[in-house]
Parts: structure tokens; sequence; C-alpha cells
């Protein structure tokens, strides 16, 4: 074999160095490329575990200059460590325009339920027990309940029903007036029992006779225009305001005296009426 100069052998050298330089150089800067990829998805979880702001890490993420190719997994850890998601959609695409902190929560007040009715402050609570009320002096005052005897025309001919309709009835109040009283104009409340509706009250007129007050009804508390059972009733209008609850005015031209309302299935055996008084 033929032996080669120092000459050549330098020759050679140089060229190989020629040659293996720039893949050397291309291998170098892979590696480099490599050993820097950038933000990693646990690098924002880091940061956020470690208290730093959100505009901080968006900004560490915009550096970074790349988008997140972000798997399902780490979607959910990224949920999981509270990252939020104005974070996660700049992870997703960092060159969209600055995204804006979500408002704070306003929690508002739901308000009463349907049919209830609060008072505001300084007017007075609705009462819920079945009866009849007068506002007085801004508090809802109730008006107590008288028993009703009654008796019947047509099957018990009395001095008292004389003259009434086969269906009629009159009403006995014991005593010569109400201790209840109260001055025009009046505003009533009336708490109605399930069911019952405010049609089915009679307001009325008694009339004093002696120790008693009397009236003439119809039973059933059902209303007809024949004979003289309506001849204590009074006309009065009201509206419902809650569950069960009424509100009414008392006639400004009814005149001064006794008054009472009759509920429902009070016109059998004896009954009650919310009687009062109204004064001069």
């Amino acid at each position: 074999m033929r032996q080669l100069n120092g000459s050549a052998v330098a020759t050679a050298l140089w060229v190989g160095l020629l040659v293996w330089s720039p893949l050397f150089a291309g291998q170098t800067a892979a590696r480099s490329k490599a050993a820097k990829p950038g933000l990693t998805a646990e690098d924002v979880i880091k940061l956020a575990r470690a208290g730093l702001s959100e505009d901080i890490i968006i900004q560490q993420i915009r550096k970074s200059g790349r988008a997140f190719d972000l798997s399902t997994d780490q979607l959910i850890a990224l949920k999981t460590a509270n990252v939020s998601d104005r974070v996660v959609e700049v992870m997703l695409d960092p060159s969209q325009g600055d995204i804006p902190a979500p408002p704070p929560a306003v929690f508002k007040d739901a308000g009463p339920p349907p049919a209830v009715m609060i008072p505001a402050p300084g007017e007075a609570a609705l009462p819920t027990e079945v009866g009849v009320y007068v506002h007085k002096q801004s508090q809802w005052v109730e008006v107590p309940p008288e028993i009703v005897y009654w008796k019947t025309g047509g099957v018990l001919k009395t001095i008292a029903t004389a003259g009434a309709r086969h269906g009629d009835v009159n009403g006995h109040v014991p005593g010569a007036s109400s201790h209840t009283a109260f001055a025009n104009p009046l505003e009533l409340l009336i708490v109605a029992p399930e069911g019952a509706a405010l049609a089915e009250y009679q307001l009325l007129r008694l009339h004093s006779n002696k120790d008693n007050r009397e009236f003439r009804t119809v039973t059933g508390g059902f209303l007809h225009s024949q004979g003289g059972s309506q001849r204590d009733q009074v006309p009065f209008d009201g509206k419902k305001i809650a569950s069960r609850v009424y509100e009414l005015t008392f006639p400004a031209t009814s005149a001064p005296g006794e008054y009472g309302f009759l509920p429902p299935g009070s016109t059998s055996g004896s009954g009650k009426i919310y009687s009062f008084r109204v004064k001069e």
C-alpha cells in the first residue's frame, strides 16, 4: 500500500471538516431547540398554584410565542388546578387580543314568592288567622265574632219572622250594641278559610231591638231578589292581595250604626258574625 505524504493527509482532513461542519451545526441547533421547548401546561399549573395573577401568566404564555395543543387530560388538569378560562383561551391562541376579566358576580335578592305580600317598613303585617280585621293605628285589629241565633221563616213562625218568605232567616245577636266600635272610613281585611271566596261573605246592617240586634238574610249565603231577604244586605267591593286575604273598604255612604260580616256556613244552627258599630 502506498503511503500518503503529509500534505495529502492535511488536505483530506480539511475536506472532511468542510463536509461535516454543517451537519454538526444542524444537529447542535436541533438539540438546542429541543432543550428549550418553551412554556408547558404543567408550567402554567405551577404558576397558577403559586398565586400569580392571570395577567402575569398570560404575559408568560405570549412570550413563548406558540399555541398549546392541549389534550383532554391537560384541559382537565388545568381546570382541576383552578386555571381560569381566560388563561386557557390565551394558551390555545396567544395571538388574540386581550380578554377582559369577567365582572364579579352580583347576587340579587330573589324577592318574595308569588301571592305573598311583605309589608314595607312602618306598615302593618298581614294577619294569617281566619277572621275580619280593621286597620287602626298602623296595625290590623281583629274584629271579635259574636254568636248568631237563627229563626227560619215559614217553619218557625214567630213575631220576629212575620212576613219572611220561605228560605229567609232572621239572625239574632245578643246585646243591643256591639262592644267593638270604629269611625268611618274603615279599611277592612278578611282572611278567609281555605277554599272560601270573598263573594261568600255578606255585609249586613243590624237593627237594635231591646236587648238584641236583628237582621234578615237567606239560607246558605245565596242571595236572590225576592222578598225582604236583601233588606239588610250592604254591597261592598274588595280585592285579593294574598292567598286567602282580601282587602276592602267599608262603603263611605253607609250611615252610622250596627254592622257585621257573616262568614260562609253560618246560616245553620248557631253561627257567628263579625259585628261592629260605626260611630257618628
